[in-house]
């Protein structure tokens, strides 16, 4: 029920306006005109009944660098081994819009920072591919979802309504064989002893690279011949196999593993994994091989997978695809399998 009661003051006449609802706090404000407190009260009302208007204060009274910050005290720690990226991700908003209150992070704000975010430049030189603008946004919007469905701050999630820049169509870069071999040798003979047997599994299993250097040796199960991950991109359980040269080298490695830890590739700090990202770089420099990254060891995977004759259902599985969309960029090199299999049977029946 809406009241609003006329007073006299030193100033003026003024109107208080006051909405009580059962089960709701009651609330009020005060105005210079009955018309303003006409329309206060009706719009108040009509949000409180449709539970709008307490989500809408909240907007009004957090920042997004209130958000960011609980977000990445409350819900970070659960996000596994990509925790760091999206923390470091979230740190950007809250670096560029975290004064900004949440009612007033709309689509265009946040369409203006998404270019901005595109045309910067990285640490390392380079400016922010589409692909990687997408990750900034997707870590956003989760915060965003979450405010919304959990802590009742927001109404609606404003990045909903921005447009992601679209991403190349994905590229299948994988080592030849002179490739491999080079690159092999590289890493053998690189300064860290960690890069041979890490880049070696990556090939060898198609584990993406934070699942390869986050491993934990209770993951590696030596009797079954098996790496189980607990914390994939996707948060499913999966199981990849440990055989030939990766068993061999994780044997060994496993004679001379740290006791003060249990990760297999472990960092100064021994409960952070290893970052080998400077040492692969310079691995594939001296190698000269041209436009790799660590990502394309799983592409290399996946390839050898296709040529070898593997579905893409198989590889999918391997990889750890829900759907075969991600894998049809294979489809091509598992046709020149099968044009080979083909081939072979027709001059058999047709000598």
């Amino acid at each position: 029920m809406a009241t609003i009661e006329k007073r006299d003051t030193d100033e003026g006449v003024t109107y208080r306006a006051k909405i009580r609802i059962k089960g709701h706090p009651a609330q009020s404000a005060t105005f210079k005109r009955l018309t303003g407190a006409k329309r206060w009260t009706q719009s108040t009302e009509a949000a409180i009944r449709e539970r709008r208007y307490f989500k809408t204060k909240e907007a009004q009274r957090r920042t997004l660098g209130d958000l960011v910050d609980r977000y990445i005290r409350d819900v970070i720690p659960g996000k596994g081994l990509w925790a760091r990226d999206q923390a470091k991700q979230l740190a950007w908003w809250r670096a560029d819009l975290g004064t900004r209150t949440l009612a007033d992070v709309t689509p265009a704000v946040i369409a203006e920072a998404r270019d901005k975010l595109a045309r910067g430049i990285t640490v390392r030189g380079r400016q922010r591919g589409p692909g990687t603008v997408n990750r900034y946004m997707a870590a956003l919007s989760h915060a965003l979802t979450v405010a919304v469905k959990e802590w009742g701050w927001l109404e609606d999630n404003a990045l909903r309504k921005v447009t992601k820049p679209k991403e190349p169509r994905g590229r299948v870069r994988f080592l030849s064989d002179h490739e491999r071999a080079r690159l092999l040798e590289a890493c053998q003979k690189s300064e860290s002893p960690d890069l041979y047997c890490a880049v070696v599994l990556a090939l060898s299993t198609g584990g993406r690279r934070m699942e390869i250097l986050g491993l934990r040796w209770g993951q590696a199960d030596f009797a079954r011949r098996a790496i189980t991950l607990l914390e994939t991109k996707n948060g499913e359980i999966r199981s990849l196999p440990l055989v030939g040269h990766a068993f061999g080298l994780m044997e060994e490695r496993a004679k001379v593993r740290r006791i003060d830890t249990d990760l297999v590739f472990p960092g100064r700090k021994r409960n952070r994994p290893i970052d080998l990202r400077t040492p692969f770089e310079t691995a594939v420099k001296r190698a000269g091989i041209e436009d790799f990254r660590w990502h394309d060891l799983r592409h290399s995977a996946a390839s050898y997978l296709a040529m070898n004759g593997a579905t893409l259902a198989e590889i999918a599985e391997v990889l750890g695809h829900k759907t075969l969309a991600m894998v049809k960029r294979y489809a091509h090199l598992s046709q020149a399998h099968t044009t080979r299999v083909v081939e072979a049977m027709n001059a058999k029946i047709f000598r």
